[in-house]
């Protein structure tokens, strides 16, 4: 069960010592996608306030016809994913890994995590933020499959 234990620490340990790479990388992308949503947003405000409309009567005028519904539904939720993405990159940006990964539901966007997973590459981490994640990941792996092996097995033995 020990040998076990250790194996899940050290799965655990070189996991979570990829986390800072990760969420640097997701954080980049995230930057891009929001200056990206930005763009489109200013774009559509400006258009509105040339046209003597605020966001809402602008995207409520777009109504009525199929294309234009559709253009209207498109353009606000253009709008309501810049919003979201930018409130999270503004909350991620400047922050440490730890206080990153205690933000955890900052990494929502799932179209831009997967992309970032899928150009993801593992490396070992040199970094002190790198090496605490692992020291994290150790004891989450490890800790994780001894109280599975101790509900499983202990709970024979007491049978017995």
């Amino acid at each position: 069960m020990r040998f076990l234990a250790l194996a899940g620490g050290l799965a655990g340990a070189v996991a979570f010592s990829q986390f800072p790479e990760f969420s640097q990388q997701y954080v980049q992308r995230l930057s891009g996608a929001a200056d990206e949503l930005r763009a489109v947003t200013i774009a559509f405000d400006t258009a509105a306030r040339v046209g003597g409309l605020t966001r809402e009567e602008a995207l409520a005028e777009l109504k009525g016809t199929g294309f234009g519904d559709q253009f209207s539904d498109d353009m606000r939720q253009r709008i309501y994913r810049y919003e979201r993405l930018n409130a999270d990159y503004q909350a991620l940006a400047g922050e440490t890994p730890l206080l990153r990964l205690a933000q955890f539901w900052r990494f929502r966007d799932t179209d831009l995590v997967q992309r970032t997973w899928d150009d993801f590459k593992p490396a070992v981490p040199v970094t002190l933020e790198g090496a605490t994640f692992a020291g994290l990941g150790y004891a989450v792996g490890w800790g994780l499959v001894a109280f599975l092996l101790s509900a499983l097995f202990g709970r024979r033995r007491r049978r017995a």
